[in-house]
């Protein structure tokens, strides 16, 4: 049943990128008469009036010069339209092809995220920059370090979870409201851009002009305009001389450009600008103007939106940014500062909007990003049906029923049941190599990190506490600091130590992979003997995969410890695993078998002596 929902998923989704294909590839044919029937006008226009000025027919030339510039706006209006929803149309079809690539994990489609951010633990040990990579649908940085964040808490607060949960839950169910967010964000006038750069805009919104030289100044080219301009009036009625009038606005304009410093402080960057508030601008108005019927829990979220409007806000500022950015039009631009300090003026203008913005746009940027976030989860909710919203308590341990890696494919997942019985028990996982311990380990914090962000988890049903997560999967040496593996280890499973006696409320999962991995057999045998006596009955749970089937003993007359095991077989002188957790301890071992079967030297009697064991 789920790989048949996994699959008519995907079935939907190809056939709304077929659609979609098709609308954009009739509207660039419709763009491009468009332009070809610009240039024809252009043309037949352009030759019908240079005839027309050499024959004593100037009604019939005017009337040909207006119908031209008439045709030419309508022509160029609807070309502009077209392309605006030709636009829409391609980053809608982006849209859906990248979900399409997170359904069937085509990890060449799904855009990267990049943050600039050290390695935490979790990250290296669940591989959750990938889980993050293939979750993460957020158009803004903010929004993908948020759900970063989220998933790095490494102590959960219920109320949140639960929160989270019902949000989730809403928009799961609104793939068309989701979509159009991001539609929005990613839309812009001159290119399609992935990310809204809102960091950017924060650093422009914090610089400063110095508005008390801003004031003086205006104040200044303001009289001389005006009496530039009085000037000209009464040398045009010859009460004063045009050279007094000249001298007047020789005045002005050696002021204006003595002043110039202070209009360059609007920047050369005025288009990106206008980009970037546009599509905010589009942002805010959808999530102001959409009627949350079926979503209240959203609706009240984005409540302080729908009373303050910040799209107004946003596109006055965006009026007053376009008339302060002339400076692309030369004749208009000398012409208006000519005859008034415009610049300056809308320097003035513009930076009272921005400290009026900078007071309320954090608020409204911080419901944005925390809505991107919980669209990235409620995103992977809905392309995978068959995953379900955990149910997480402070009574229960931990039970889960078919529970999957979500970085494995669906056609090549396999499922295990699993549960803690009651806190301070302790799993001690076996299996030869490849088996699926490591594997199993990730699984199982994996979704723990999903469950906690409120999330859904790729399981039947999962019924878990709320606990703190602690790995030790992936410890590396490290050469500048002049640690060795070993070391790293020995103080990573410290840390662990620690965090189970310390006094606190909530409990700890963990999950440790090769323990000791980094000394000699006998000494690596005693210590994990010693640290798993150690771990039994604390403040948590956790799981332990090893190669040392030794340690499967400490199970033996101690009811917290829990022997589990994956195993494999030969056939056709290939190794078979199937990844099914069973109980026990693995009455199997394969290091020999693989290095023969790689052509490497081992001695037949002693394999066929382990494969009689096994």
């Amino acid at each position: 049943m789920t790989a048949h929902t996994s699959s008519a998923k995907s079935t939907q989704y190809k056939r709304q990128i077929e659609r979609l294909s098709q609308r954009i590839k009739a509207m660039q044919a419709t763009s491009d008469k468009l332009a070809d029937w610009r240039l024809l006008l252009a043309v037949v226009g352009g030759i019908a009036l240079f005839v027309l000025i050499f024959m004593p027919y100037p009604v019939l030339f005017w009337l040909t010069a207006l119908l031209t510039g008439a045709g030419f706006v309508v022509l160029i209006a609807a070309h502009r339209r077209i392309n605006r929803h030709l636009r829409k149309f391609r980053v809608w079809r982006a849209i859906k092809r990248e979900n399409l690539a997170r359904l069937e994990q085509d990890w060449q489609h799904i855009p990267e995220v990049h943050i600039e951010a050290p390695l935490h633990p979790l990250e290296v040990d669940l591989d959750l920059r990938e889980l993050h990579r293939l979750l993460n649908t957020s158009s803004s940085q903010a929004g993908a370090r948020r759900l970063r964040q989220w998933m790095l808490t490494t102590v959960p607060h219920l109320p949140t979870i639960e929160q989270r949960q019902k949000l989730v839950a809403e928009l799961r169910d609104h793939p068309s409201y989701r979509d159009k967010l991001t539609l929005n964000a990613r839309q812009s006038p001159e290119q399609t851009r992935r990310q809204l750069p809102t960091g950017w805009l924060h650093d422009w919104l914090d610089s400063t002009v110095p508005m008390q030289s801003v004031d003086r100044s205006l104040g200044v080219l303001i009289v001389l305009a005006i009496a530039s301009m009085i000037a000209v009036v009464l040398s045009q009625f010859g009460i004063i001389s045009p050279v007094v009038s000249g001298v007047m606005w020789g005045i002005y304009a050696i002021s204006y450009i003595s002043r110039l410093n202070l209009m360059a402080q609007l920047g050369d960057d005025g288009q990106q600008l206008y980009d970037v508030l546009s599509r905010l601008e589009a942002v805010m108005s959808h999530m102001e103007n959409y009627s949350y019927q079926d979503m209240p829990q959203v609706r009240k979220l984005c409540s302080p939106l729908l009373e303050a409007k910040p799209s107004s806000h946003i596109k006055r500022l965006m009026g007053t940014l376009a008339a302060s950015s002339l400076r692309g039009n030369p004749p208009l631009w000398l012409l208006l500062n000519g005859l008034m300090p415009w610049d300056l003026y809308f320097l003035r203008r513009l930076h009272k909007q921005k400290q009026e913005l900078a007071y309320y746009l954090p608020q409204w940027l911080d419901i944005w990003h925390e809505l991107e976030a919980l669209n990235s989860l409620a995103t992977y909710a809905d392309l995978h049906p068959e995953a379900i919203l955990p149910s997480i308590d402070n009574e229960t341990v931990f039970e889960v029923q078919s529970i999957g890696h979500p970085l494995i494919k669906q056609d090549e997942r396999v499922t295990n049941d699993f549960d803690f019985a009651q806190l301070g028990n302790i799993v001690i996982l076996t299996g030869s190599n490849m088996s699926g311990k490591s594997s199993f380990l990730r699984t199982l914090g994996t979704n723990l990190v999903m469950a906690y962000t409120g999330g859904t988890v790729l399981a039947e049903r999962m019924q878990v506490g709320v606990f703190r997560l602690f790995t030790c999967i992936r410890v590396t040496d490290s050469l500048d600091d002049g640690i060795s593996y070993f070391y790293a280890e020995v103080k990573r499973l410290k840390a662990l130590l620690d965090e189970l006696e310390r006094d606190h409320d909530v409990p700890l999962f963990f999950a440790i992979d090769e323990i000791f991995r980094g000394t000699n057999n006998r000494e690596r045998l005693l210590g994990s003997q010693s640290y798993i006596n150690a771990l039994v009955g604390k403040h948590g749970i956790g799981l332990i995969a090893t190669h040392d089937l030794e340690l499967t003993q400490l199970a033996d007359g101690n009811s917290q410890v829990r022997n589990m095991h994956f195993r494999e077989h030969i056939e056709n002188e290939r190794m078979v695993f199937d990844y099914t957790l069973r109980d026990g301890a693995s009455p199997t071992t394969n290091a020999l078998q693989i290095m023969a079967l790689e052509g490497l030297p081992v001695d037949q009697n002693t394999l066929k002596k382990l494969n009689t064991q096994g």
